[in-house]
This record gives structure tokens, sequence and C-alpha cells, in this order.
């Protein structure tokens, strides 16, 4: 199963694909299997350099159920980067649908199960509203979601000031601490997402339809494919996956805050760009954008580890971030130059 997906015009054909040498090289040259390596080595380095420590149970459960939010978050960022869009908001949105969650669970006093759909729901209402504005303003996504971003800061503070909301749902705090098959429960639903995420943009229309516009918006229209239609649904998607995002924040954490969501958005743009989505839109990479949360998840854990400044780590993240893009773009060009 591959995990990055392109546009249809982009796919080799059949039968150089079905070459076992030819797939090899493929794979090989992947950036997946890059990440692969980078993941292995980074892991095997950091267990050795703490004598083992990160083998130990409580560790490994404690790095597997903190990596299930960067991995949301990045695939909730990587839905919109299809379509050659940005989502801004997908940190402080996480936070203010944990925030109204909770409010609800405590305050309005709803059961957990009306809660949590309830949150996702909210997410996925302001993910359409983003895209509402996108495509009946004709504004830049960049700046519909900066605003956007401004707003819903100021609307977490709103549910409940600077306070802290905690001993909402005692099953859903269970939930986030509970354990299947040696690996945490809330990592193993990130697991599940990202499968849903993969089948729909690899084996649904509405999903190719969204790398085509991302592709090529003028023949995606030409084909039939509505451009809006696909901003609408990707926006909207990105909104359902950061209220995705909240709840599983609501399950490990026990308590949420205002600041709840506010280093998130670095976190959401490093997954998919080192994990090789393109900024240009019409590809995706599940895998990829999973296997780089997990290596920036490696640096938070080494950052923490041995009392390293996090604004190192966060220099470290951006300049890589920017790295890979400006590595692409080059790219880019030299493929114009020589085609």
């Amino acid at each position: 199963m591959t995990s990055t997906i392109e546009t249809p015009t982009e796919r080799p054909t059949a039968t150089a694909a079905s070459a076992p040498g030819v797939r090899l090289r493929r794979t090989v040259r992947s950036s997946e299997f890059t990440l692969v390596a980078i993941a292995v080595i980074g892991f095997v380095a950091l267990t050795l350099t703490t004598d083992g420590n990160m083998l130990s149970s409580g560790t490994l459960a404690a790095f597997f159920r903190f990596l299930a939010v960067p991995m949301i978050i990045g695939l909730a960022q990587m839905v919109v980067l299809a379509i050659g869009q940005m989502n801004l908001s997908v940190g402080v949105l996480t936070g203010f649908c944990a925030m109204v969650a909770a409010w609800a669970m405590l305050e309005a006093g709803l059961p957990a199960p009306l809660a949590v759909p309830g949150a996702m729901l909210l997410g996925a209402a302001v993910g359409l509203g983003n895209g509402l504005l996108v495509v009946f303003t004709r504004i830049n996504a960049f700046i519909v979601t900066l605003a956007t971003m401004t707003i819903i800061d100021g609307l977490r503070y709103g549910v409940n000031g600077p306070g802290t909301y905690q001993d909402y749902s005692a099953g859903l705090q269970e939930l986030g601490q509970a354990s299947l098959l040696g690996f945490p429960v809330v990592f193993l639903l990130a697991c599940v997402v990202a499968a849903g995420v993969w089948f729909f943009f690899a084996r649904t229309v509405p999903g190719r339809h969204l790398l085509a516009s991302g592709g090529s918006p003028f023949a995606a229209r030409l084909s039939g494919v509505s451009n809006d239609r696909s901003i609408l649904l990707a926006h909207t998607l990105s909104g359902l996956l950061a209220g995705v995002a909240a709840v599983l924040t609501l399950a490990q954490s026990g308590s949420v805050n205002a600041s709840i969501g506010d280093d998130l958005l670095l976190p959401s743009f490093a997954a998919p760009i080192i994990g090789g989505v393109a900024l240009a839109g019409g590809v995706v990479s599940v895998l990829g954008t999973c296997l780089a949360a997990f290596i920036v998840r490696l640096v938070d854990v080494t950052q923490a580890q041995f009392a390293i400044n996090r604004r190192w780590v966060d220099l470290i993240v951006g300049a890589v971030v920017l790295g890979v893009v400006l590595s692409g773009a080059i790219r880019q060009k030299l493929s114009r130059r020589s085609s």
C-alpha cells in the first residue's frame, strides 16, 4: 500500500509500476523510506543515549500517547495542503473545541457521548466556515485562516478565561490512559483516523477530486470537478480532524485550559511538509506525515531528556521545514528547465 497519493495524471503506467525492480527503486528513493530510516536511527540513538530508558513500558506508552495529537494535527493541515492552501487555525481550533467540550460536560451537564461528537462537529462547522469565506470572498486561505485563528483565540478565553477545566469525564480520561496490545488506545485511534484519511484520498471519488483540484485547478474544472466544492470539503475535513485532535487531547490530558493548541501550529506544518506533501497541492502522503510527526516527537523527547532550550528545538524544526520547501522549489525549477 503506497501512502504517497498523486493526481491521476501524474501516476506512472501500469506496466512500469508493476516491474519489481522499478517498484523497489521507487520505494528506496521515496521520502517515506528516508523518513523510516531517520526514525529508526533517531529512536536507536535516543535509546542508547538514555541507557535504554526509551524501551521501558512507561516511557514508550507516554511517547506514543502524546504522538496521537501531532499525527492528527499534521493530517488536518495535510488535507488543506492537498488543494494548495493552508489552515493557520488548526491549533487554536483544537484548543477551542477541547474547551467547549469540557464546558459542555462540566457546566452544561452533557454526557461524554454527546460532548465528544459535539466537539468534532464544532470543528467541522468552523472548517466549513473557513471554506465558505475562501470561496465567496476569493481571499487567500492564508489570510482567511489567520483572521479566524485570531477570532478563535479570543473565543477560547471567552469560554472559561484563564481557568482550567478538569474532572470532566472519568470514562473519557480512563480511555486516554488505557492500552491495547501494549499501545495506548489514543494512539491506535489516531492510526485508525490516519487509515481513514488514506482511504479517502486513495479510494474515493471526492478524495481524487480534491487532489485533482490541487494538482491543476484548470484541468480539474475542464474535467467537471468543482474546485469550490473541493475547497469546502478540504477545509471542513481539516476542521473535523482538529475536532478529533481536541477529543484526544481531552482524553489524554485530564485537564484543559485556554492555552491548549498554542504550540500546534508549527508541528501541523512540519509533519506534512517533512513528510513529502507538496505545498502547491495535488500530492499527499499519509504515511510520510505520520512518520514526520514521529520524528518531531523524537526531537521533543530529546529536548526534555537533555534539558535543551525549547527555542533551539523550534529553530531546528523550522529550519528543516524551510530546507524541505526550498529544496522542493529548486527541484521543481530544475525539472522545468530539463523539460
